[in-house]
């Protein structure tokens, strides 16, 4: 099946920080619709800049095609979250698009931490992202991804998602991840595919090198999980990759939540921490 481009980049946003005296602080930011960028707020300390990204579409339909640029000068510290999950719309021909590009400057760390994506069935979606770190920068991401809408019985059986990760430090590539999940050929259900299984996540942490003890026990966090799924942990040049396949979004959540706040006073010098935004969708 021919899927139709779209014409043109739609949504933009555009955010920068910069460290003033001991403060993480927004130097500028512009977005275009759907962004829209709530105001900071410090929870921690004012170290610690906490982002609140918002999609005021609620989702994406088939032809979207939005970027976000994404730069922490030398030393800034952020988290950045979003309230909701995301919903990619299906479409049967039209394809949606995302481009994301983050620059993390000397010594900068960046907690890019969304809520879950729902990908519908006949969505047709290719998300990229590159993340380029300076010297001894740090960079801590997640994505899950629920394919279909499992409530209504809905499973991933037409569409075409992919995804393209890259993490570099100047000219060292330290983590190129292809994924592609062809719904119309079946891929929902083959075991080097979803399996079945209607949740996907992964979870990377690049900047430091982890030692074979904090990955002994970084592999031991899962135990005990409710419908844990398929989890598995592996080390990266500096870092380590968590994946996990299922079909509890509990599970997930709180095995990459136990990941986050085992390495976080670690290598951050800062206590576990649930973001405000996350308890008021809770309650």
């Amino acid at each position: 099946m021919t899927v139709s481009p779209p014409s043109r980049w739609q949504g933009h946003l555009d955010l920068s920080y910069q460290k003033y005296a001991q403060k993480t602080q927004v130097a500028s930011v512009y977005a275009k619709a759907p962004f829209k960028v709530q105001k900071s707020f410090y929870p921690e300390s004012e170290a610690i800049c906490h982002t609140v990204i918002l999609h005021t579409a609620g989702g994406m339909v088939g032809g979207d095609r939005l970027t976000q640029k994404i730069n922490l000068e030398a030393d800034c510290h952020s988290l950045i979250t979003t309230p909701a999950a995301t919903k990619i719309y299906g479409h049967p021909e039209r394809l949606s698009e995302q481009d994301i590009a983050i620059q993390l400057g000397s010594g900068a760390c960046l907690e890019y931490l969304p809520q879950e994506t729902i990908v519908y069935n006949q969505a047709r979606y290719l998300q990229t992202i590159r993340i380029d770190l300076g010297s001894n920068a740090q960079y801590f991401g997640w994505e899950i991804h629920r394919f279909g809408r499992t409530a209504r019985q809905e499973r991933y059986t037409q569409g075409d998602w992919k995804s393209s990760a890259e993490i570099w430090q100047g000219s060292l590539p330290l983590w190129i991840d292809r994924q592609w999940l062809p719904a119309d050929l079946g891929a929902a259900d083959r075991v080097n595919g979803l399996a079945g299984q209607p949740l996907s996540g992964a979870l990377c942490w690049v900047g430091r090198n982890i030692p074979d003890t904090i990955l002994a026990e970084i592999r031991q966090l899962g135990v005990g999980l409710d419908q844990p799924g398929t989890m598995g942990v592996t080390r990266l040049q500096q870092g380590l990759l968590c994946r996990y396949r299922g079909s509890s979004i509990a599970a997930v959540r709180t095995w990459f939540k136990r990941v986050w706040d085992w390495l976080r006073p670690l290598y951050l010098g800062a206590p576990p921490i649930t973001p405000r935004v996350w308890q008021l969708r809770q309650e």
